[in-house]
């Protein structure tokens, strides 16, 4: 998704999203490129990290933020939560430490993540676009929870 191109009104709550993804994308790259169980470990708790605040925040403000734009969109917010779900249940396993079974269930957390980014990305965010929802304030809503959640200055 080019950045760029996205309107003003939603292009900083947008962009918060999309940088995550690419955030994410990178690390599951990174565990694919991991020569050791140690490195994999890293990795992969870091990963569950970012796509847990990521979700909480989608789940706490993005998406209440978008509800009742059109019933095409909030069909799609609740297949994102049952993604969510999903997803959640995986980082669940990860961080319950089982090594054996890390590589399965990091490798299809990432398989699922990637469906549900690029179902986000090019249907959810092109609705939300043609709806012409303003994000401004969800924007900063966003950056604010995020930077608590992770305790980073906002």
């Amino acid at each position: 998704m080019d950045k760029s191109k996205l309107p003003v009104e939603q292009r900083a709550a947008l962009s918060l999203l999309v940088d995550d993804h690419r955030s994410v994308k990178k690390l599951f790259k990174a565990f694919q490129d991991a020569k050791d169980d140690a490195e994999k470990q890293s990795i992969a708790a870091e990963t569950c990290q970012q796509l847990t605040v990521h979700a909480q925040i989608e789940e706490e403000i993005f998406y209440p933020a978008l509800r009742g734009a059109s019933d095409k969109i909030d069909d799609m917010l609740d297949e994102a939560k049952v993604e969510h779900a999903v997803a959640k249940d995986l980082i669940a396993k990860i961080e319950a430490g089982n090594s054996e079974m890390l590589e399965a269930h990091y490798t299809v957390l990432s398989e699922y993540v990637g469906h549900h980014v690029a179902e986000e990305e090019n249907e959810l965010f092109q609705a939300v676009i043609r709806a012409k929802v303003d994000l401004k304030e969800v924007a900063q809503q966003l950056e604010a929870r995020k930077a608590e959640l992770t305790g980073q200055p906002a």
